[in-house]
């Protein structure tokens, strides 16, 4: 699988603090005026210092795999700038607490947000959330699988990669998580929806 991290919101709740919010863009959380109308609703960050770092970079122009310590400060300033607006840094508390409507804004996995959109769905609790990759970027990342030299049965996990590797079970498997696959002969039997949406599949916008 393979996606993006970007960031999702709570459509009225923005629109409630902010008409004019800069939604398409990382601005959302790294201009300090802008976060700030956010605070009281809640912001919730993705706890992957790889990704959040690359993305800060990114937005300053920055090249997002700069391992430079002058390009570090600077990515780290800019976090700093926003930390007071920030409710919590975590790796999935993010997923619920969006859907639920306890927080108003995540970065996070696509695959995540868009779990956190549905759920909010499913509930019918009124809570509306849109996923975005913002027009500056955003990182892009693969789930990998990889054999130990040393593994005890390397026959079974052949078996089990050409198992995840048949196009039915990849569009299975994108139709389930949202997240998008690598498998070119599975697109045909992925729901239309996820193959459509901008969210899992940015290059067909």
């Amino acid at each position: 699988m393979w996606g993006t991290t970007g960031l999702a919101y709570n459509q009225q709740a923005i629109a409630e603090r902010m008409a004019n919010a800069p939604v398409n863009s990382w601005d959302m959380i790294f201009k300090p005026e802008v976060a700030s109308k956010f605070a009281d609703c809640g912001i919730a960050i993705l706890e992957s210092p790889s990704d959040m770092m690359a993305t800060a970079k990114n937005y300053l122009g920055i090249d997002p795999n700069s391992d430079s310590a002058d390009d570090l400060k600077k990515a780290e300033a800019l976090w700093n700038g926003v930390r007071q607006y920030v409710r919590y840094f975590h790796a999935s508390q993010y997923i619920n607490d969006l859907a639920n409507g306890d927080i108003c804004i995540a970065v996070g996995y696509s695959g995540d947000l868009l779990q956190s959109r549905d759920r909010a769905v499913e509930a019918n609790n009124g809570v509306e959330i849109s996923y975005v990759i913002p027009a500056e970027g955003a990182v892009v990342w693969f789930d990998l699988m990889a054999i130990p030299a040393d593994a005890p049965n390397p026959e079974a996990a052949h078996a089990f990669i050409n198992f995840v590797m048949d196009a039915q079970i990849s569009a299975d498997i994108t139709n389930y998580v949202f997240y998008a696959n690598a498998n070119a002969a599975s697109t045909s039997l992925i729901d239309p929806e996820v193959t459509a949406d901008p969210g899992i599949y940015p290059q067909r916008r």
